[in-house]
C-alpha cells in the first residue's frame, strides 16, 4: 500500500472511528484543542470542530460517505490542513 493510500485511510480512519461522538480533547503541533464530533444518517455523514484552547486557530470540516467513496469538505480552509491535522493529532 502507497504512502498517499495509508495517511487517506489514518485521516479516514480518524473522523470515523478514533474520534469519539461529542466533546474530546486533541493535542496537534503541542497545542491543544477542543474537539466536537457529530454523526448524522447513521454514520455515512460527519461533522468535525476542532477549537485551539487559547489561541485562535481552528479545524472545521464535513465528510460524506457515499459509493464513490469518501467526500472531505473543509469549511473555509485548505483539505491540506485538515487532513494534516486528523493525521497528526493525538487524543488526550
Amino acid at each position: 500500500m502507497s504512502m498517499e493510500k495509508r495517511a487517506e485511510r489514518k485521516w479516514l480512519r480518524t473522523i470515523t472511528s478514533e474520534l469519539p461522538e461529542g466533546s474530546s480533547k486533541l493535542v496537534y503541533s503541542g497545542r491543544r484543542y477542543g474537539v466536537t464530533k457529530t454523526v448524522f444518517n447513521q454514520g455515512k455523514s460527519f461533522k468535525v470542530y476542532a477549537e485551539e484552547l487559547g489561541g485562535t486557530d481552528f479545524i472545521s470540516l464535513n465528510l460524506y460517505l457515499s459509493d464513490k467513496g469518501p467526500l472531505l469538505k473543509p469549511c473555509e480552509m485548505p483539505a491540506a490542513k485538515v487532513r494534516h491535522f486528523l493525521e497528526e493529532s493525538i487524543q488526550q
